[in-house]
């Protein structure tokens, strides 16, 4: 009959077994694995904490499209070039930005081409020798040590990179909340070459500065297939291209506007979109007080 073999000794501690031994180490296997789960669910629990912390903060702070809130347009200029490799990239968000993303307030958008860069191989169709000078003007105004493109400057007052959405949002913050004149476009027709539109605004507030009553207009929307320099091979989207900006009048604190003023259009353009955009500008170029668009065409 054969007998049951008995476990063998176990060398370390005579008299034990090896099924003893085993039970206690697993034992203390299975309460180190229990301890590292739970201090691994610790560390999970932490970072997931802090994740929900940082989220918090960071939508508590940032700015959201939908709670921006101001009494007036906000003008957004972006000065520009098809010859400018950095440029597209602030074409685009001027693009979203005439979206209108914000519920609260309207964003009237320029694109105003400079013609600095039309010399490295590509002439920017869109471009015009006033607009690198209002640019400038707003560089001296600002105190800026020099212009650059793409350049965004929000009510005529502050200025970033035009491809810095983060700034523009903070930008557009700070502008919502300056109190705004209230400006009027109506009767847009054209005759030939010739534009004509009525602009009035309400008075300037006695305590204010003086403003000069701009003009705007603008095709609704361009392309180009560029063939040249740095952005050769691309097509190039635009929105609100200023094709002339002229200063039709101006108003002292405590007046008000109304009048029918004519511009005159580019010869040969055609019947395309155009939008008027009429501002009250402080002379500086300075801060932009008030404005209104309007659209005439197909």
């Amino acid at each position: 009959m054969l007998a049951r073999a008995e476990p063998p000794g176990c060398a370390a501690h005579p008299g034990c077994n090896f099924s003893k031994h085993e039970t206690s180490r697993t034992q203390i296997e299975s309460k180190g694995i229990e301890a590292f789960l739970m201090n691994r669910a610790s560390v999970l629990i932490l970072i997931s904490a802090t994740l929900s912390l940082t989220a918090f903060l960071f939508a508590r702070h940032a700015p959201s499209p939908s709670n921006l809130r101001s009494s007036g347009p906000i003008v957004v200029e972006l000065f520009t070039s098809e010859g400018c490799s950095s440029c597209p990239p602030a074409d685009a968000l001027l693009q979203k930005f005439d979206q209108q993303p914000y519920s609260g307030t309207q964003l009237i958008v320029l694109s105003e081409h400079v013609d600095y860069w039309n010399h490295i191989g590509w002439r920017d169709p869109y471009s015009n020798a006033a607009f690198s000078e209002r640019q400038t003007a707003y560089g001296t105004k600002l105190g800026l040590e020099s212009v650059y493109t793409p350049q965004m400057i929000v009510d005529g007052t502050q200025e970033f990179v035009g491809s810095s959405s983060s700034d523009a949002h903070r930008a557009f913050e700070k502008a919502s909340s300056t109190v705004k004149v209230p400006v009027k476009i109506s009767a847009v027709s054209a005759q030939g070459d010739l534009l004509q539109a009525h602009v009035e605004t309400a008075p300037l507030p006695a305590n204010s500065a003086a403003a000069d009553v701009i003009l705007a207009v603008a095709l609704d929307h361009a392309e180009s297939q560029v063939k040249a320099g740095e952005n050769s091979g691309r097509t190039l989207t635009h929105v609100a291209v200023v094709r002339s900006l002229s200063r039709v009048g101006s108003i002292a604190p405590g007046q008000s506007f109304a009048r029918d003023v004519q511009i005159k259009l580019d010869p040969g353009a055609g019947n395309p979109t155009l939008r008027v955009i009429a501002f009250l500008q402080q002379p500086g170029p300075g801060k932009i007080v008030g404005a209104a668009q309007g659209t005439f065409g197909k």
